[in-house]
């Protein structure tokens, strides 16, 4: 029987090894094979697709179209579990201030810059922006069943961030997972097949693996 295979989307931009390892730690007691790749036709025949992200949104995009791989994520998106990270969510909306640059338009919304300045955290210390470090994530959003990926994680877990810009997404239902850093924002956003998020799991411990473990066994 074939085994299964999850995509890692090589564009050029992303935290490659960090995310490929951890799936990898994950994928070998599921018996899945993980690619890292930057060709267009070994995505399109994964069974899953992870698309990490980092640095300027604008220079994601731009080296996403340069690689041929564009159309490869959005075939994915339309045909099978899709996980966006970090950058990689934040490209999944329809634009970002940073810039400003177009998104892929998979989910309806914005991305935009925290707007801190001057302000204080509980205590007393001035936000920064990036937002690095830990921070809690809740999932119980009051609007019944959580998203199926954050099985066996506890709401208000901790996950590893790093970020100035943020996902706005038009439709509430979008939003799966909130966090807070001076207002509430969307860390965890998913359409369908597509589930993505502001935060690295990859850096995030045991939380972080089992997110990545869920999205292996997930049938949307």
């Amino acid at each position: 029987m074939k085994r299964k295979t999850v995509a890692v989307v090589d564009y050029g931009s992303g935290n490659l090894r960090s995310v490929s390892q951890a799936v990898r730690h994950v994928a070998h007691a599921e018996s899945v094979e993980v690619l890292v790749t930057s060709d267009a036709q070994a995505v399109r025949d994964a069974d899953r697709v992870v698309l990490p992200g980092q640095g300027h949104m604008g220079d994601c995009m731009r080296e996403l179209a340069a690689s041929g791989l564009q159309e490869a994520v959005l075939h994915a998106a339309a045909h099978k579990p899709l996980f966006g990270v970090c950058v990689g969510m934040q490209m999944l909306l329809d634009r970002s201030e940073e810039g400003p640059t177009q998104g892929l338009g998979l989910i309806p919304g914005e991305v935009v810059r925290f707007q801190l300045e001057g302000r204080r955290q509980a205590d007393g210390s001035r936000f920064k922006v990036p937002q690095m470090g830990w921070n809690q994530v809740f999932h119980e959003l009051g609007r019944g069943a959580t998203h199926p990926l954050w099985a066996g994680i506890g709401d208000g877990a901790y996950f590893y961030f790093v970020h100035s810009f943020y996902a706005r997404p038009a439709l509430a239902m979008s939003s799966v997972g909130e966090a807070d850093y001076g207002g509430r924002f969307a860390a965890a956003i998913a359409r369908d097949n597509i589930f993505a998020t502001q935060f690295h799991p990859e850096k995030s411990a045991d939380q972080g693996l089992a997110l990545y473990r869920n999205f292996l066994s997930w049938n949307p």
